[in-house]
């Protein structure tokens, strides 16, 4: 037991007794959507704080990291599953943050769902367990596993809510596709095993290990950077990073909006860290084989993402396409290694709560369980919901990277990595596709505030004015206020991301 560090897996289990506790309290206590949420919301904040705690512990620690089930007093010290660094408590807190606001901000599916609504809040638990355990992997199955348990608790709460139209189209497709993405990330992992022989990133006989002692694969080395190339390709679906995003539009409008807060930003944050951690914690050395891969994702999105959002008349298929834009911005930064991390940590941190806060907008004017999002919604709601409308329209500047808000300082420091990284055209790539994105972020500004609403079926009446109250407008105020406040003082965020670097 002296081997066995339970801080590292503390969100983890947090999380899977919040999820038991939930179900057990609907089917043996019978209680009701309360009970639900004050067991799944003391969940995430304790896990939470236990991520805050780990930050801390490292703060007491001559290490920059704490390796947990290994087996130290052997020559197998490659067998570290987990580690825990700032790097993932950073994650962590982001993770647990995004889902917390997500259910809270759209709790008012949960009622609405019944009985079946014990079953969502156990997913969401699931889903946040899931996406850390990515964050938190030394070994590369491990980070697997983690992926996997969030996918399918993902899979599940896409088509939950099951009266609307799309939802099991929606669900369906992302389930088949993302089944063929894991695959492909699993075979990529066995073409790394096969060239260095190991599954763990640290300690010796550890990856990092293997290229501190080896110049080349155990065999070709075609075959190690097929492999790097695949789990390459299974994350990037993961966060919808061109041309592997086709899932993300059809799932986003299928889904019901009070699902898509947490399917879009917390898998972003999630898949990015993985990403990260694969590429500048495991293979450092081989930067210059998959800066150019990652360089080409990161146009592909940016281009692909742009148009494919300019063409939209729905706000959620307009919000996925912004989102492959959105990934491509911070692939942009990956081209500068482990130097680029602190920008992508800012970009990352601030697109995720624009993005929650957008998608809880949605759920207000759009209702909990709509799988659409149409613009005629929006048009007019500064005359119906002011206050809705102000903070929607500053989340699309954010978004837009319009100065003064926290999206503009996020591209800029994107695309300063990418130039410091002798990338100039990349960055060029993505100032062109940032002022040609401004034209769908503007046009929802522009709906909301100048055209006036539009009238219901029954003549005379016009749609409902959504109210920013309850749980749904104080996280949209937050998020508001913190796009706001990150544009115009970012240096609190970016002094705490710079230390959470690998």
């Amino acid at each position: 037991m002296e081997n066995i560090a339970f801080l590292p897996i503390g969100p983890e289990v947090i999380l899977l007794v919040g999820a038991v506790l939930v179900l057990m309290s609907a089917v043996a206590l019978n209680q009701g959507e309360r009970d639900w949420g004050i067991i799944g919301g003391i969940a995430l904040v304790v896990a939470f704080f236990l991520s805050w705690a780990q930050w801390l512990r490292l703060d007491g620690l001559e290490t920059n990291f704490q390796l947990a089930f290994a087996a130290r007093d052997s020559n197998v010290f490659s067998n570290a599953m987990i580690v825990m660094d700032r790097f993932s408590a950073l994650a962590g807190m982001l993770i647990f943050l995004v889902a917390f606001m997500a259910m809270v901000g759209n709790w008012r599916l949960v009622p609405r769902l019944g009985k079946r609504g014990a079953e969502y809040v156990a997913l969401v638990l699931l889903a946040a367990a899931g996406l850390h355990m990515m964050t938190i992997s030394s070994n590369l199955i491990l980070l697997f596993m983690g992926l996997e348990t969030a996918s399918i608790a993902l899979y599940v709460i896409a088509g939950f809510v099951r009266v609307e139209r799309n939802s099991d189209e929606s669900a369906l497709k992302y389930f088949l596709l993302g089944s063929f993405a894991s695959a492909i990330f699993l075979y990529g992992i066995a073409l790394v095993y096969a060239g260095t022989g190991s599954l763990t990133i640290y300690g010796s006989g550890g990856i990092i290990d293997f290229f501190g002692t080896q110049p080349v694969a155990l065999f070709d080395v075609g075959v190690l950077l097929t492999g790097i190339a695949l789990m390459i390709v299974g994350l990037a679906f993961k966060i919808s990073a061109a041309p592997f995003h086709q899932w993300a539009p059809d799932v986003y409008q299928g889904a019901a909006s009070a699902s898509v807060a947490l399917m879009s930003a917390g898998v972003k944050v999630a898949g990015v860290a993985a990403l990260a951690r694969v590429l500048f914690a495991a293979f450092p050395s081989r930067i210059d084989d998959w800066a150019p891969l990652l360089a080409v994702l990161a146009v592909l999105s940016i281009v692909v993402g742009t148009i494919g959002a300019i063409g939209q008349r729905d706000v959620k298929r307009m919000l996925a396409y912004s989102g492959v834009a959105h990934a491509g911005f911070m692939l942009t930064a990956f081209v500068a290694g482990g130097e680029g991390m602190t920008s992508v940590w800012f970009y990352l941190a601030t697109y995720a709560l624009q993005l929650v806060g957008a998608f809880t907008v949605v759920t207000l004017v759009s209702g909990a369980r709509s799988g659409s999002a149409p613009f005629d919604d929006f048009t007019g709601l500064w005359q119906r919901s002011p206050r809705v409308a102000l903070a929607m329209g500053v989340f699309m500047l954010g978004m837009g990277g319009i100065p003064f808000f926290a999206g503009f300082v996020g591209k800029v420091a994107v695309f300063g990595s990418a130039i410091s990284a002798n990338y100039l055209w990349l960055a060029i790539v993505g100032m062109v596709a940032a002022i040609a994105g401004l034209f769908f972020y503007l046009r929802i500004v522009v709906l909301m505030f100048f055209e006036a609403p539009v009238m219901a079926e029954a003549p005379g009446t016009a749609k409902a004015a959504p109210r920013l109250s309850g749980g749904g407008g104080l996280v949209v105020t937050v998020c508001a206020a913190l796009t706001v406040i990150l544009g115009i003082i970012p240096w609190p965020l970016l002094n705490l991301v710079r230390n959470a670097v690998l």
